[in-house]
């Protein structure tokens, strides 16, 4: 593995950690629903990081389920994250228009 590389993991995954810690202390000091959802598509988005990485270093396990060749993982976890932030828009937008 190159210097490339090892910065590109830690960055990744320093900065995921930045930012899920800023998340869940925001989660502990709001009960917004946006703001709730935000957050956990900001732990869903590192979660994704570590799965990314621990596959990439072939640790990820093998017994996942596939569908076709991709691993089903793979594909939920993105997903996953933006479903969650177009929750939490789709509520801030449902609130902005509600109050007109």
């Amino acid at each position: 593995m190159d210097t490339g590389q090892v910065l590109f993991i830690s960055s990744r995954l320093i900065l995921g950690a930045l930012a899920s810690f800023f998340a869940i202390m925001l989660w502990s000091k709001t009960r917004d629903v946006a703001w709730m959802l935000m957050v956990i598509g900001t732990i869903a988005a590192y979660i994704e990081t570590v799965y990314s990485i621990l596959d990439l270093f072939g640790i990820s396990g093998g017994n996942t389920l596939f569908v076709g060749s991709v691993p089903l993982a793979a594909i939920l976890l993105p997903s996953l994250r933006t479903a969650f932030f177009i929750a939490a828009f789709l509520v801030m937008v449902i609130r902005r228009y509600r109050h007109q």
